[in-house]
């Protein structure tokens, strides 16, 4: 016996939506009831925002920094950043970067001089909603603060590694902003959320929230960086 010559094996929007109805005792037979699917979906990928760190959303990019500018916009689709530093005389043999220590808004209002300047040490992260506003308001781009005040332009760049927001469901047949080990938990997911919604399917509520938990639990344990842990103390002066 031979086994498959492929590992190619996902599920496209319909075939996920039709698993889910499946498992909530149901079956898709309107439009309405694909669209009010896909609502739910987009709305548990919201969901997962909140569960923590998703490793498959986190991307890297820099900016460059100008003098006397303090505050720069983060693409809208940003949730949060994870980590920054400032990279001095970037692509030459000298290059280096430098860690920057993020701040709350409460110690970035307790500054007492915000337009000093010199080399960025401190970060502060205004988490915008990204959302478009009617005029004048414009799109709520996130942001980020730097202090000190760049003092040049073109010499430092903040790099930084950035969670963006998962990629919206689509139209049918296109597959998920999800890697493979996450489908188990996607499809839970979505049935226990169809199931909230559909006339009779009461009794299979605890069911279907205990298989999305578990199918959850499961692949997130394993979605988690792998590398050694390695704790240095700092030196202490008094």
């Amino acid at each position: 016996m031979t086994t498959a010559a492929t590992a190619t094996f996902n599920l496209n929007l319909n075939e996920l939506i039709e698993e889910a109805f499946e498992r909530a005792g149901a079956e898709v037979r309107t439009g309405y009831e694909f669209r009010t699917a896909r609502r739910s979906l987009n709305l548990m990928f919201a969901e997962w925002a909140n569960r923590g760190i998703n490793l498959w959303t986190i991307d890297s990019d820099s900016v460059l920094l100008i003098a006397d500018q303090a505050t720069y916009n983060l693409p809208i689709d940003t949730v949060d950043l994870l980590e920054h530093v400032v990279r001095t005389n970037a692509g030459t043999s000298t290059q280096s970067d430098i860690g920057i220590s993020r701040i709350s808004v409460s110690t970035y209002a307790s500054l007492p001089n915000k337009t000093a300047t010199g080399r960025p040490i401190q970060i502060y992260i205004n988490r915008l909603s990204g959302a478009t506003q009617p005029a004048p308001d414009g799109v709520q781009y996130p942001t980020f603060t730097v202090w000190p005040v760049p003092n040049v332009s073109s010499t430092y760049q903040l790099v930084y590694w950035r969670l963006r927001r998962m990629l919206d469901t689509g139209t049918g047949v296109n597959t998920q902003d999800i890697p493979f080990r996450f489908l188990p938990a996607m499809v839970a997911g979505l049935a226990y959320y169809v199931a909230l919604k559909i006339p009779g399917a009461e009794t299979r509520l605890p069911m279907l929230k205990q298989m999305y938990d578990e199918a959850w639990q499961q692949a997130s344990d394993e979605d988690r960086d792998k590398a050694a842990w390695r704790i240095v103390p700092r030196e202490m002066y008094i």
